[in-house]
């Protein structure tokens, strides 16, 4: 009797272990499984201002192809002339005229040169006060920029200084400021300007500018002025 006493003791002990370490194990698994997932959904979880960083990075992976040109629309007392700019082959040259646009750099200067059949010119800040007319044509931004041109591009190559192409005045290699000039007419000027854009709405508006009566230094006798530019 005490021998199947023993034996059913035995068993019973044996159980007991069995049950302990299989729940011991059970747990380590759930435990283990729930770190899991608490990591998981830790860097699952999609950054703060989600939406933005998405709009960062969309906007990286656009190909050059399919960014829109900047332009501006240059407003004048005689009517509108907009420009697209070239911001790949002129980036600098761009970036300096949308920072004077926008600082209103340009509101009430002059087109102080204007020749028919090759360009009109402005940008000059000292336009703004007609008693400096003697000087006209000398003023800018209070620096200088250097040259944007690739002479061997398509842009000067087979482009080059035609109807509507938007360039830098300068006095110099590397003498950027703020005067620009529009062509009114395809001229064989040689590469020595940087090229930063064309007129796409307005050109009738330049060969209005070009045609008025002009004075001593190719002046407009009639005021012709900038009276706003908006960056689009």
């Amino acid at each position: 009797m005490k021998k199947y006493i023993s034996i059913i003791c035995g068993i019973v002990v044996l159980a007991v272990i069995a049950f302990i370490v299989f729940t011991s194990y059970k747990n380590k698994n759930i435990d283990t499984y729930s770190s899991t997932i608490a990591e998981n959904t830790e860097t699952s979880l999609p950054p703060e201002n989600a939406n933005e960083a998405n709009t960062q990075t969309d906007a990286e992976n656009i190909t050059n192809d399919n960014k829109k040109s900047m332009n501006a629309t240059i407003n004048t007392n005689m009517g509108s002339i907009k420009i697209e700019f070239y911001d790949e082959a002129a980036p600098k040259t761009v970036a300096n005229f949308v920072k004077l646009a926008e600082s209103n750099f340009y509101d009430k200067v002059k087109f102080h040169r204007v020749i028919k059949g090759f360009m009109i010119q402005g940008g000059d800040p000292l336009t703004k006060d007609d008693s400096k007319a003697a000087v006209w044509g000398t003023g800018g931004p209070g620096y200088k920029f250097d040259d944007e041109i690739n002479a061997e591009s398509d842009l000067y190559v087979k482009g080059g200084y035609k109807k509507g192409v938007v360039a830098m005045a300068n006095s110099g290699p590397n003498t950027n400021g703020s005067q620009f000039f529009i062509m009114h007419e395809d001229y064989p000027l040689p590469p020595l300007y940087t090229i930063f854009g064309k007129v796409v709405i307005g050109q009738d508006v330049v060969d209005k500018i070009a045609l008025v009566k002009t004075g001593p230094g190719d002046k407009p006798l009639s005021p012709v002025m900038i009276e706003s530019i908006k960056i689009q």
